[in-house]
């Protein structure tokens, strides 16, 4: 595959394993307790096309979509996890669980948010994603990341900006531009705290290196290097395309487009707190336009940005990485490669009959098949 013809490669880390994507494929590889690598791949039809490729609403429809396969992905790789879980135990007289350090069955609730809040902060927002065929009743749980992160990085930095503005006695109305100033301010100090809350649970750390080790592997595949250990192991754990810089720029872009908008909101009556909640409400369907804007923002940034004195314009995005991200051994690095070049592969035979998951006994069994071993 030529270099001027190959696609984005964008991905996201789950439990014990890193799915990729292209535009015409997604595969997800998972490490099971065995040291068995599982693989799922499949084809995606084509649908980022018309008004899914102009710019702006590409951005709405590549997030919304995103956000969706990484939940199921992440849901499948739960799955595997807690069938490892059971078989395990379920050896009367066999070894104990050996599940990696910090990892619980169920979870918990606190698990499934925070995990909810690795999806999006794990995610690339590109290529352009298609439908990858799965059951559209799955599609509600597909939008906890998004219904979490509205309460989590919305309602609660107006809270805090709120706050803020009465302990001080400022006097700034809600809909003025130093109160969003103030807002976006709150709103990445909630990012970046919950982050490093979230990166003392083990479970979340572990994804956090798959995250890593997912960067290794798509910048190894953009420098046209073989896909090996060896070239993926120096590589950087940050990448311009990334979640967690999409979250930094979300905060930032929030308030110049709440400081414009806000001056033409209608006014609410009554007191403060129905004037904060009328404002809360009414900027609601601007979010759309918020994560649109930061999508196109984020695209220039990662073409034109990433060498020389601009780069200097990833660096809060990237300071963020270093909570999102770890570094990853090489068993780590075996499966983010292991899931490229799957991807790779269905990408280059998309109308190949779809197999199976399929399960190698490790990653040199995987790259030894004919067709993995061609990527």
């Amino acid at each position: 595959m030529s270099t001027e013809s190959r696609p984005y490669i964008g991905g996201q880390a789950v439990i014990e394993g890193v799915m990729m994507r292209s535009p015409g494929s997604l595969s997800i590889v998972c490490r099971r307790s065995s040291g068995e690598l599982v693989v799922r791949e499949r084809p995606m039809m084509h649908v980022a096309e018309g008004w899914r490729r102009l710019p702006f609403l590409r951005g709405l429809s590549t997030v919304v979509e995103s956000l969706q396969l990484g939940s199921r992905a992440l849901r499948w790789s739960a799955e595997l996890f807690e069938q490892d879980l059971r078989e395990q135990e379920d050896e009367a007289n066999g070894p104990p669980p050996s599940r990696p350090p910090g990892l619980k069955e169920g979870g918990g609730l606190m698990s499934a948010l925070a995990l909810s809040v690795v999806a999006l902060a794990s995610l690339e927002v590109d290529p352009l994603p298609s439908d990858a065929g799965e059951k559209k009743g799955s599609s509600l749980l597909g939008m906890l990341p998004i219904l979490f992160a509205v309460v989590l990085f919305v309602a609660l930095p107006q809270a805090g900006a709120e706050g803020i503005n009465k302990l001080l006695g400022l006097g700034l109305e809600v809909t003025s531009p130093a109160y969003q100033g103030i807002t976006g301010l709150a709103k990445l100090a909630i990012i970046v705290g919950y982050l490093l809350l979230i990166r003392r649970m083990p479970e979340v750390r572990r994804v956090f290196q798959y995250h890593g080790a997912e960067h290794k592997t798509i910048t190894t595949y953009e420098a046209n290097e073989d896909l090996v250990v060896e070239n993926a192991r120096p590589k950087t754990t940050f990448h311009a395309r990334c979640g967690t810089t999409f979250l930094v720029m979300v905060a930032l872009v929030s308030v110049a487009v709440f400081s414009v908008a806000g001056a033409f909101f209608p006014h609410v009556p009554g007191g403060r707190v129905a004037v904060s909640v009328g404002f809360f409400l009414m900027k609601l369907p601007f979010l759309p336009i918020v994560a649109a804007v930061t999508y196109e923002i984020q695209r220039i940034f990662a073409r034109y940005c990433t060498t020389g004195p601009l780069r200097a314009l990833l660096w809060p995005g990237f300071l963020v990485q270093k909570i999102t991200t770890a570094e990853p051994d090489d068993a780590q690095l075996e499966v983010a490669l292991a899931s490229l070049r799957a991807t790779l592969w269905r990408e280059a035979a998309r109308e190949a009959p779809v197999p199976v998951d399929r399960t190698f006994s490790g990653y040199g069994a995987l790259i030894a098949d004919p067709g993995y071993a061609r990527a």
